[in-house]
This record gives C-alpha cells, sequence and structure tokens, in this order.
C-alpha cells in the first residue's frame, strides 16, 4: 500500500527544437536524459496551429533511432544527399507558449535560465532570456504589414525581468496548500487515482509504472491558480491537446532567497511575490477594480521559513506567512492628461450596493479564509478633499458588506493616516506599526507544518498562547489575510508589509525552536536580512507598476537615512513621473496584448488606434453579464460554510477534480526529489554550488571582527555588521547601487542552452552552470585595495567563545558530573528489546530513525544503520581492490553490457 504522497517533477526540463522544411519536431527529456516526449509542430499551415503529441514515453535510444530515421527520410525526398535533412534549430528549458498575431503563429521557449531559490529541494527558477521563433515556412506565409509592430508591442514585456517558473514546486498557490494537498488521506488519493485514469484519454499514462508488492507513492500535480498565471492564454491553445509535462506556467513579480545561519544551523529565508494577471497593468492606467472584483496592483506577497537541514516536505521544518496588497477595490481613477504630479481622484461609477467590493472579498474569502483585515493607510485630514475620498466610500462598502456577514467572520478594518504620523516628530510610525502587526498576526496566525515544541509547553509564552488561526494535529493553519493598501500601494505599504512580516517571522522561529520568544529587535543580524530582502522586493514591484524603485524605504520612517538618501528620493520621483507620463502608455498595450486582454483581428481597430482599454478590462461593458450577485447574499454558499478555513484548501469533490493523482513506484525520477536536487549523475562543484553563493547571515551580516557574539539575534550598533567591512564609503555606496539596481544591471552567469549543430544527436542539450546568485545582481562584498582592512583570522577562539579549551584536561569533578549525566540519559532512554527486534525487521537499505526521547514531539533520533547484502559487499571488496591494482575477470554479462555501451555510444 502506498505509504506517502509527494508532488510530481515534470519529466520535460531540457528541450531540443529540430526543423525540417515541413514540420518542427520539439524534443524534451528529464534532467536525467532518460525519459523523452516528442512533439510534432506543422509549417505547412500559414494560420492555424497543428500540433500532434502521441504521448509516448520514449528512451534515449528510440529517440535517437526516431531522429535519424527523420533525417534519412527529409534527406531522401528533398534530394540532400550531402548534408542533413533534419537541423537542430534551438535549445531551450521550456515553452512559455503559443501567440498569434495576424500571420501565423509563433513559439515561445526559455533559452536561459538561473536558479533563485530552493524550497524543499524543489529549485524555482528566473527566466533570463527567451527565443521567440515563427512557425509557418517563407512558402506559406502570407505576410501583413502591421504584424511586425505587433510583434515589438508583444516583445516590449520583458520575459527577462522577474518572470519565474519551477519543474515541480507550484509556484501560483502558497505553501500551505501545496503541503495540504500532500498531507490528504490516502483513501481519497486512492479514489482520485481510479477516478482519473477511467477519466483519462492518454494511453500511455501508466506506461513505466512497477508495482512491487503494491509498494509505491502518489504522485499529486495540482491545477495552478489561474490568477498569478501569467502564460495562461499562451498556453491555452495546447491545454487539452499535450501532455501535462509540456505546460510550464510561469509567474511575475519577485523572489528572493538568503541564508539564516544560526551557529551553524542553516534556515532558509524565502520571499516569493505574485503579481496578478488580473486587471494588470502600470500606475495611472489601472486603478481601482473591475467590474468582476480584480483589482490594480494586486500582489500576493508569502515569507517561507524552512530548516534547510533537512530537505524533505515529510520530515522538514516548513512555515510560511502570507499578505496581500492592491487598490482600493471601488470604481475609481485618475486622469494624466492633466500632467499633474497628482492627478485628482475621480469615482467613475455609483455602487451603492458594494457590488465590486463584494466580488473581491469573496475571492479572497475563498482563498485565504477568515478574517479579511484591511489596512488602510490613505491620508485621513487633508487641505483639499483628495485620498480621503478613497477612505470614504471603502468605509461605507465594507459596512454594507458586514451587515449580512456572521458576526465571528466580517471585514475588519483598519484606518491609519501613516504620512501624518510621519511628518510628526512626536510619534514613532515604526512602533505603531509594531502594535498592528501583533494585533494583526495574532488573528490571522500562520502556517507551520509541525506541532508544537514541548518547550512551549513547558515555558508557555503569554503571547504565543493568544495565536489565532487553526491548530491541528500536524501543526497551524493561517485563516484568514491582511490585505495593505495606500493609493499606490507602493512605498506606504511596502514599510508596513515589512513590519508585519518582521512580526511574523518572530513568531516563526519561535514556532521552529530557533528563538525563546517570539520577538525580534531591529539592528540585528537576522532583522537586516529580511529587510534587505523586502528592500528588492518592494523595489522590484515598484519598478514593474510604478516605473521607479521605493522613494520612502524602511530607514525613512525610522529616521535614520543618510542625508544623500534625499537626493536619491528626488531622482526616484522624477523618474517615477517621466515613466507614469511617457512610456506607461506602450507598456499597458504591451501587456493587454500579452495577457491576451486584446486580439488582433482582421476589420477590427489595431491596438495602438484604441482610444482606451477600459471596455477591455470590464466586460460587462460589451455584454450582459449571465447572472447577478444577490445584493445581501454577495458570498458563495460553499466558501461561508467551511470558514474560517479557505475554501480552497477543504477536501471537498469540486477541489478533488483540480488533481491529477498518479502512483508511482518509489524510486521513479518523477517524484524522486533527492536525484533532482542533488543530481548524483552529474559532477557538482562546490563554486556553482546554489547554497553557498546566495546571501548568507554569517558572510554578509555578522560582524567580522574577533569576540563578537555570533547569534543573528544579538542587537549590533551599525558600524558592527558585517556590511561595515566594504571598504570606504565610496565602496560601500557602490554595493548598495548594485543590489539597488538589481532589474537594470546585467546578470552573472547563468544556466544558457547551447544551440549548436555539432552537439550530439540524441536529443538533448548541454547547461553552462554559471555561478549563481538569488539576486538578480551580486553584492560586491570587498576591494582589493581594502583586504588590509579586514582582518585575517575570522575564526574565535574556542575559550572566549565557549569559555574552555578541549586541550586542556578534565578536572575530578566535571569527569563525575559527566558521568553522572551519561548514566541518567542511559536509564532515562534505553531501548526495549521488542522495539529493537521490530527495527531488524524493517526493509534494509533504508535508514531507520528510532525516536528515543520520552517526548514523542521531540526531534531526537537514534540512527540504524542500514544492512548491506552480500552482493554489494562484493562490489565494494572489488573496488578497494581495484584502487590497488588487483582487477577482478569481467563475466559475460560485464563484456556484454561494455559492447552495447560502445555500440550504441560511438558505432
Amino acid at each position: 500500500m502506498p505509504t506517502a504522497a509527494a508532488p510530481i517533477i515534470s519529466s520535460v526540463q531540457k528541450l531540443v527544437l529540430y526543423e525540417t522544411r515541413a514540420r518542427y519536431f520539439l524534443v524534451g527529456s528529464n534532467h536525467a536524459e532518460t525519459k523523452y516526449r516528442v512533439l510534432k509542430i506543422d509549417r505547412t499551415e500559414p494560420k492555424d496551429l497543428v500540433i500532434i503529441d502521441d504521448r509516448h514515453v520514449y528512451t534515449q535510444q528510440e529517440v535517437r533511432e526516431l531522429l535519424g530515421r527523420l533525417d534519412l527520410g527529409n534527406r531522401t525526398k528533398m534530394g540532400q544527399k550531402g548534408s542533413s535533412g533534419l537541423f537542430r534549430a534551438v535549445s531551450a528549458f521550456g515553452v512559455v507558449g503559443f501567440v498569434r498575431f495576424l500571420e501565423g503563429y509563433y513559439i515561445v521557449l526559455i533559452t536561459k535560465r538561473r536558479k533563485m531559490a530552493d524550497i524543499g529541494g524543489h529549485a524555482i527558477y528566473k527566466i533570463e532570456d527567451t527565443n521567440m521563433i515563427y512557425i509557418p515556412n517563407d512558402s506559406v506565409r502570407i505576410t501583413h504589414p502591421d504584424e511586425a509592430r505587433y510583434l515589438r508591442i508583444f516583445q516590449n514585456v520583458d520575459l527577462s525581468s522577474n518572470f519565474y517558473f519551477s519543474y515541480s514546486y507550484d509556484l501560483s498557490h502558497s505553501l500551505q496548500y501545496n503541503l495540504t494537498v500532500l498531507r490528504m488521506p490516502l483513501e481519497m488519493l486512492k479514489s482520485e487515482t481510479t477516478q482519473s485514469r477511467q477519466e483519462s484519454f492518454d494511453i500511455f499514462e501508466d506506461e513505466g509504472l512497477i508495482t512491487q508488492g503494491g509498494s509505491g507513492v502518489f504522485g499529486i500535480c495540482s491545477e495552478p491558480y489561474m490568477k498569478y498565471v501569467w502564460n495562461g492564454e499562451l498556453l491555452g491553445i495546447i491545454k487539452n491537446t499535450v501532455h501535462r509535462d509540456w505546460l510550464l506556467y510561469i509567474i511575475h513579480g519577485f523572489c528572493g532567497q538568503s541564508k539564516l545561519l544560526i551557529y551553524g544551523r542553516p534556515v532558509y529565508v524565502t520571499l516569493i511575490a505574485r503579481r496578478s494577471s488580473k486587471f494588470a497593468g502600470t500606475r495611472f492606467l489601472k486603478r481601482g477594480a473591475n467590474c468582476e472584483g480584480d483589482v490594480a496592483n494586486e500582489v500576493e506577497t508569502e515569507q517561507i521559513l524552512c530548516d534547510a537541514s533537512v530537505m524533505s516536505f515529510t520530515a522538514g521544518s516548513y512555515s510560511s506567512y502570507v499578505q496581500v496588497r492592491g487598490s482600493v477595490p471601488l470604481y475609481w481613477s485618475q486622469d494624466i492628461s492633466t500632467m499633474m504630479p497628482k492627478p485628482p481622484i475621480t469615482l467613475d461609477q455609483a455602487d451603492p450596493f458594494a457590488h465590486v467590493a463584494a466580488l473581491h472579498f469573496d475571492q479572497m474569502l475563498q482563498r485565504f479564509g477568515s478574517p479579511i483585515i484591511i489596512l488602510n493607510l490613505v491620508k485621513e485630514r487633508e487641505k483639499r478633499k483628495h485620498e480621503r475620498i478613497l477612505s470614504e466610500e471603502l468605509v461605507a462598502a465594507v459596512t454594507y458588506l458586514n451587515q449580512f456577514l456572521p458576526p465571528e467572520h466580517t471585514i475588519v478594518y483598519i484606518p491609519w493616516d501613516m504620512a501624518k504620523y510621519t511628518k510628526s516628530k512626536l510619534c514613532n510610525v515604526l512602533d505603531r506599526l509594531n502594535v498592528i502587526a501583533e494585533s494583526v498576526v495574532k488573528k490571522t496566525g500562520f502556517f507551520v507544518n509541525r506541532p508544537d515544541s514541548y518547550c512551549s509547553i513547558l515555558r508557555p509564552d503569554e503571547k504565543w498562547n493568544e495565536l489565532g488561526g487553526c491548530v491541528i494535529s500536524t501543526g497551524r493553519l493561517q485563516t484568514g489575510i491582511l490585505r495593505t493598501n495606500c493609493v499606490d500601494c507602493l512605498d506606504r505599504t511596502n514599510t508596513a508589509q515589512f513590519m508585519v512580516g518582521k512580526c511574523a517571522l518572530a513568531y516563526q522561529l519561535f514556532s521552529l525552536g530557533l528563538i525563546d520568544k517570539p520577538n525580534l529587535q531591529f539592528d540585528t543580524d537576522a532583522v537586516r536580512l529580511f529587510e534587505e530582502l523586502y528592500e528588492d522586493h518592494g523595489d522590484t514591484l515598484s519598478l514593474q507598476y510604478g516605473g521607479s524603485q521605493l522613494v520612502h524605504r524602511v530607514k525613512t520612517y525610522r529616521k535614520i537615512a543618510p542625508w544623500t538618501q534625499h537626493s536619491k528620493d528626488i531622482m526616484q520621483t522624477l523618474s517615477r513621473y517621466y515613466s507614469n507620463a511617457f512610456s506607461d502608455a506602450d507598456r499597458q498595450d504591451s501587456i493587454n496584448l500579452f495577457l491576451g486582454v486584446f486580439h488582433p483581428n482582421e476589420g477590427k481597430p489595431h491596438l495602438w488606434e484604441l482610444p482606451t482599454d477600459f471596455y477591455l478590462h470590464h466586460k460587462n461593458t460589451m455584454r450582459l453579464l449571465p447572472t447577478r450577485r444577490s445584493y445581501t447574499h454577495w458570498w458563495t454558499p460553499e466558501v461561508i460554510k467551511h470558514l474560517p478555513l479557505p475554501y480552497d484548501e477543504v477536501i471537498c469533490a469540486a477541489n478533488l477534480r483540480k488533481l491529477i493523482v498518479k502512483k508511482f513506484h518509489r524510486y521513479e525520477e518523477e517524484i524522486d526529489i533527492h536525484n533532482e536536487f542533488f543530481r548524483p549523475y552529474e559532477l557538482s562543484s562546490f563554486d556553482d554550488t546554489f547554497c553557498l553563493a546566495m546571501t548568507s547571515s554569517a558572510r554578509d551580516f555578522m560582524p567580522k571582527t574577533v569576540g563578537i557574539d555570533p547569534s543573528p539575534f544579538t542587537v549590533r550598533k551599525p558600524d558592527e555588521t558585517g556590511k561595515s567591512v566594504l571598504g570606504n564609503k565610496s565602496n560601500r555606496e557602490e554595493a548598495v547601487l548594485q543590489r539597488k539596481t538589481a532589474a537594470s544591471a546585467p546578470p552573472p552567469p547563468s544556466e544558457e542552452a547551447v544551440s549548436s549543430s555539432s552537439e550530439d544527436d540524441s536529443g538533448t542539450d548541454r547547461e553552462e552552470e554559471g555561478s549563481v546568485s538569488q539576486r538578480s545582481t551580486p553584492v560586491k562584498m570587498t576591494d582589493t585595495g581594502d583586504s588590509a582592512k579586514v582582518p585575517e583570522n575570522v575564526v574565535q577562539p574556542m575559550k572566549e567563545v565557549y569559555g574552555i579549551n578541549l586541550s586542556d584536561g578534565l578536572s575530578e569533578e566535571d569527569f563525575s558530573i559527566y558521568s553522572r549525566f551519561v548514566q541518567l540519559g542511559q536509564s532515562q532512554h534505553k531501548q526495549d528489546k521488542s522495539s529493537q527486534q521490530l527495527c531488524s525487521r524493517c526493509s534494509d537499505g533504508v535508514i531507520k530513525l528510532t525516536p528515543i526521547s520520552a517526548f514523542s514531539q521531540d526531534n531526537i533520533y537514534e540512527v540504524q544503520p542500514p544492512k548491506v547484502d552480500r552482493k554489494s559487499t562484493e562490489i565494494f571488496q572489488a573496488h578497494i581492490q581495484a584502487s590497488q591494482g588487483i582487477m577482478q575477470p569481467l563475466g559475460k554479462e560485464d563484456t556484454y553490457m561494455y559492447r552495447e555501451y560502445i555500440r550504441n555510444r560511438y558505432l
């Protein structure tokens, strides 16, 4: 019987596009190059896309033979006896999608990628470069004069700027959703497997499945949350035609990861921002909400904490917290034709029954549960009524909607004029935000996949006992969400989200047993690392929506920013104004074309001829919507029944239909994350290892002077941090500038597909593994001229850290104390014979972790070494003898295997 569930790893990670005059052949393989799939794309259709997927899994030898036959057949047909009939066009790492304007279809391929984060062994990549290839050949091409202009507009969406994907981890969903799916009861997985086989038309779906006595693992793949998928329209035309492994969904936003080193224990802090593809656009051209409840500049930010010493989703410790930003959910806009820095705010439509706000909050209840907490940061007191217009309308909408919700699930509204408090010399903005953050995290809770530690019961904390959320047997669930907004949802919102994230980070560290109290102070290595992640996060989102980086940062509100920051703020303000006035219209057209909001057609106005795109985003202006919501029961009935839990995570028939469940053998490559992460078939280099190249608290933030406490939770003076050893002032400013201009600076070396025709004909490509970093631009740490300023000996003496030297002998008193401690431990954790006999019956070759603590929740284990069979012992002994020059005679089977290898490889 299957004993676990695991995410399904896509078996299409390397692609090679082969070209003939009549067809394209797209050959995809897994990373180990053991399984292949082939797509056949017809090039003789001028405007239609004809794709054939036989859904067969090929071996490497079968692919060689297939490509050889294709090469020979096309060479004979065309009379090309001296040249090849099959050309290797390009190598890639994934298919972004297919698009058509006024002529034929194009295929968009990912040709360059870079690893940005790692979550439980599942790699997250950033797109570094793409290639757009026209499919029909020149003989059938029907040219159109406006095709080139549409192509330029489409390519104005820079896919190499903050687009991310993963072959095994669903980036469109939160960590809580992904791990909740993996913890589904086995009985439901069995029934879903049977149902999916009956409804599936893929006759090769179970090919390669090996069952040995019923042993196996359920592989689970969920449908993406299309709101945060940016190539859904590009993949829509082939979604029902090809195998799911060809579908690679990408998100847009931000992804950054840093390593928090706690006395040698690595903890990864990951920040993922998902930008909504619904009602997407630029700052002044997309405000408020559309008729379907989608708001402008909606971004879901998730901070993930994981213990990197254990990689598995089932055995590791993981925690996450999610919050959202988005424009005020009303019909409002700003007229930019006046060329004013702050155009007046206009309410476009009267909405007395808060219809659009109801649709928006219904979506949030379904995805996040209750309570929904609104933190409104717009100005309350103004000489001329400007931002206050939005506050008054939002209060009226929330008050109306709360009349009909159950009291325990009402929307919580928190208004706070952040700009007013910033100008006051008597008020501390961050202290007030910290109070709000504490109340918010206590209401929503956070996600952690392990139960509370026993130490929290022995030493109860008052703040911990008041924590909200949903407590289950396997940990805690976050129920509800914080929704933060100002007018632009950029500067003020990012600072408020950082303070809430900092508060949640303290609870996450406490839940994993890494700190003794759920509280973090400023000026510690941990908070500095987290603040740098959030500043990069805010800069990236601000560039995408507003056209410039953040103007006001956390240091601005702490009032510790240097005087040179004011001139930089002025430059960022001017850059934002220029972008909004002159380039936002072109960017908006590109987004509309890329997301499929506008489809070019013959006989209709072109995209650049439209006076406005209002009717494209508001579908009710073109046709009557089929159903109309109730003014009082404005929510979806199924959603309200399961509150405070989010309906998307409830186990029900509707959600089970969104899952693809398949049974695998436990060592199948589609679910073997160990091989996917460590890649034992490759030669690895420490210089290219991602975990060693990422930003680390010990290397980049911890003081390099001797005698300082190495804890990342110790408050330090500004001149004590690791950043202070960057050299002189100009070098430090250069390092900060390199980090802040990550979007415009050239990236470091990354993985690039080689498209040379002299490669092996196996349908694969070689990767150029360059140095990796989780930033778009690496931080320049030191300069050669300042190397003398950094002490050479950064390792602290044992005497200063621990108070003793191991080389000194133990005193009699210490030795007697240690002996009594050992005797106490032996009597307390003695294993009975029955448990030892039970362990001996376990399957060989697997390391068993036997708990030896009296408390089952503690992670203290006794390791039983695996038993080695006779054949393995003989192989090992032969290996040792071979190193000494004693060679074993080859048997018939070895000789035959070697001959087959030579024949397949070279003949």
